[in-house]
């Protein structure tokens, strides 16, 4: 996951817009474990190998966001509705 980059020395979490710094930046990446299996057509959260159920909350963390939807592959079908996306409450 790349979680920022580094520039002349600085780290920053964003990518920079202007095209000479984009030349000179170095992402910063934070490894973690992945998985062999297959989610194509995985539909609930409970069935999602560990190492990606750990992914998900990693990425929530470094949003500050709930995820409330994951496709598992192109198919409308295959997702993964954690929480209702129409529902405001």
């Amino acid at each position: 996951i790349c979680t920022g980059y580094s520039i002349d020395g600085k780290i920053i979490n964003y990518l920079p817009s202007a095209e000479n710094q984009q030349k000179r930046i170095k992402p910063i990446y934070e490894i973690i474990k992945g998985w062999k299996k297959s989610i194509i057509g995985v539909r609930k959260i409970k069935d999602l190998p560990e190492a990606a159920k750990t992914y998900v909350k990693r990425i929530e963390e470094l949003i500050g966001c709930p995820i409330i939807l994951i496709s598992t592959s192109p198919e409308r079908l295959d997702t993964i509705y954690i929480k209702n996306p129409f529902d405001l409450c």
